[in-house]
């Protein structure tokens, strides 16, 4: 069905009007990972207690962040932010943990990147709640344990494997988020549309939604495109045939394949065999750094089944040579 028209909102700034979900109800997809917060957030209610602390991990733009708000939500509790690589020194994770209230969520973005000695003071922290802080230095160095209100930590991370044992089990759940469906991005499309203001029809909404990768940021990224593409072409609507002229003009393909994606996949194709190919390699090849590669086009890639990864570097597979026009020729 389509959405009924409404014209377009010039008025409003579209990063002001809030794509987010605020209910768990509210929340499409990921029904495992709901399922199990609904469980802590119901229990730790009825015992009045604070959250166990929770490891969110999933490549990015699938709704870690989101899922710590709604955590603080259902809470009724504040939810600080901040992001592993700016607590640099213990003193930042004083600071943060210092102001924080019974029952509050402090949540940390990209924690693998926390460094080692900001880690070690999160042990007695997450466990204990209380820190251990050193005064002076040399002979007159002593130290001061503060007591901490009890706290829930969430982490995000998209690379589970780069967290260290110690920290990794300290967390209540480990829980992984996981590409959304085609039914699912649909959804998402068609809500973000009418928070838009931007007149869709169906078609239209699934046009956007095949193209993003089975991930909402990108989804809703390609809706502000497309709004501005439906604004500027001034049609009443996002029908299927303007929604493919936008995302052409951004380079992506209908299977979701950008510039880059297919410059990576071309320059494996090139080898021969098809690879392998290291990372470091690839990475020059194509003029990323590595961990953009890793994080950003990898992931999808190696989900599609486009790519695969070996002991002796990255592969294509014969799917990701039909996405290049060659049809198995020099298949590995």
């Amino acid at each position: 069905m389509d959405l009924p028209f409404q014209q377009l909102n010039t008025q409003q700034p579209e990063r002001e009007m809030g794509l987010r979900p605020d209910t768990f109800e509210s929340f499409v997809g990921q029904e495992k990972t709901l399922e199990r917060l609904k469980i802590m957030t119901s229990a730790a209610k009825a015992r009045g207690d604070a959250l166990g602390h929770i490891l969110l991990s999933g490549p990015p733009g699938l709704g870690k962040t989101t899922l710590a708000h709604l955590l603080g939500h259902a809470m009724g509790t504040q939810v600080r932010v901040t992001a592993g690589p700016i607590l640099e020194k213990p003193g930042d994770l004083a600071g943060l943990l210092t102001n924080l209230e019974r029952g509050d969520i402090l949540f940390i973005d990209e924690i693998h990147r926390l460094s080692r000695t900001v880690e070690e003071y999160l042990y007695t922290a997450m466990e204990d709640f209380c820190l251990d802080i050193m005064i002076d230095q040399g002979p007159n160095a002593r130290s001061i344990r503060l007591t901490l209100p009890p706290f829930c930590l969430v982490g995000a991370t998209t690379r589970t494997g780069m967290l260290t044992a110690p920290l990794r089990s300290r967390f209540t759940l480990q829980t992984r988020l996981d590409y959304y469906n085609p039914a699912e991005l649909l959804h998402i499309a068609l809500r973000t549309c009418q928070i838009l203001k931007l007149p869709v029809v169906r078609e239209g909404a699934q046009e956007v939604a095949k193209r993003a990768r089975g991930t909402p940021r990108i989804l809703n990224n390609l809706l502000y495109f497309a709004r501005d593409y439906v604004q500027q072409q001034k049609a009443p609507a996002l029908t299927q045939a303007l929604a493919q002229k936008a995302l052409g003009l951004l380079g992506i393909d209908d299977k979701g394949l950008d510039e880059q994606d297919k410059r990576l996949l071309a320059t494996l194709a090139n080898h021969p065999k098809g690879g392998p190919i290291g990372l470091k390699t690839l990475a020059v090849a194509i003029g990323e750094p590595e961990h953009t590669v890793e994080d950003v086009h990898e992931p999808f890639l190696l989900q599609a089944g486009y790519l695969q990864r070996t002991p002796q570097g990255r592969v294509i597979t014969v799917l990701g040579l039909e996405v290049l026009g060659l049809r198995g020729a020099g298949a590995p």
